[in-house]
């Protein structure tokens, strides 16, 4: 990412969140869609470079 460029997270699970400032430390995000399984359309919400900090 550019040096002004920000990810502002509150997931507070998340090993890659500063929660004393809610940002992403990572330096690339990976984003894919979640397919709703009620209706079969993919909405592009899902943050697949998620990873639990336990």
């Amino acid at each position: 990412m550019e040096s002004n460029q920000k990810i502002h997270c509150s997931v507070g699970s998340c090993k890659y969140n500063d929660i004393t400032v809610q940002e992403c430390k990572l330096k690339a995000i990976n984003i894919m869609p979640n397919t709703n399984v009620n209706t079969g359309n993919e909405k592009e919400t899902m943050c697949v470079s998620y990873k639990n900090n336990k």
